[in-house]
């Protein structure tokens, strides 16, 4: 067994594992923090997607070891102070979910692919990489292409990326608003 201190959803929490649990384990068996989700446990669904330091991450293929020391924020995490995150509330409002098993990472994956463009990273689908990218509908379905959907909300899913990217910055910021 391993102690592995980390700060999750803002609390610094520490767990004892075996050294070959992965984060996603880790969170849900350990912590008890069950709305990360086991869909394919082989990083091909995003089910798992949690944020790590900012960044999106299948927490299914990382060992909870790695992260040691890190910042780790789950579904659990993004709404602040009892408000919900903007972008749960635009996938309530879009119906961007039907059954809602892949919803925590779609919306994880979302928020830390907001903060990838913005930082100005580019996909397999921008046309100029000098140029700010326009967050279109094909831009975002491939930024957010390792995150699948069984029930089809896709449509759902890209009208509310695009109604939190397209907000006023003043309104809120994506990142801000995780902490």
């Amino acid at each position: 067994m391993v102690e592995v201190r980390m700060r999750v959803n803002g609390a610094v929490r520490s767990l004892e594992v075996e050294p070959r649990v992965s984060l996603l384990d880790a969170l849900r068996d350990h912590l008890g923090l069950t709305g990360t989700k086991k869909g394919c446990n082989q990083g091909a669904c995003g089910a798992c997607t949690v944020l790590v330091d900012g960044e999106r991450i299948n927490s299914c293929l990382a060992l909870a070891v790695q992260y040691a020391g890190r910042e780790v924020v789950t579904i659990e995490g993004v709404a602040a102070d009892g408000q919900a995150h903007p972008l749960q509330e635009a996938f309530i409002r879009n119906d961007g979910f039907q059954c809602g098993y892949c919803t925590s990472g779609q919306i994880c994956s979302a928020i830390g692919m907001l903060a990838e463009h913005r930082a100005g990273v580019p996909s397999a689908v921008t046309e100029h990489l000098a140029a700010d990218v326009e967050l279109s509908a094909a831009e975002i379905r491939e930024r957010m292409s390792g995150n699948l959907c069984r029930c089809g909300a896709y449509n759902g899913i890209v009208e509310s990326i695009q109604d939190v990217a397209s907000g006023d910055p003043g309104d809120h910021d994506v990142l801000e608003t995780v902490r």
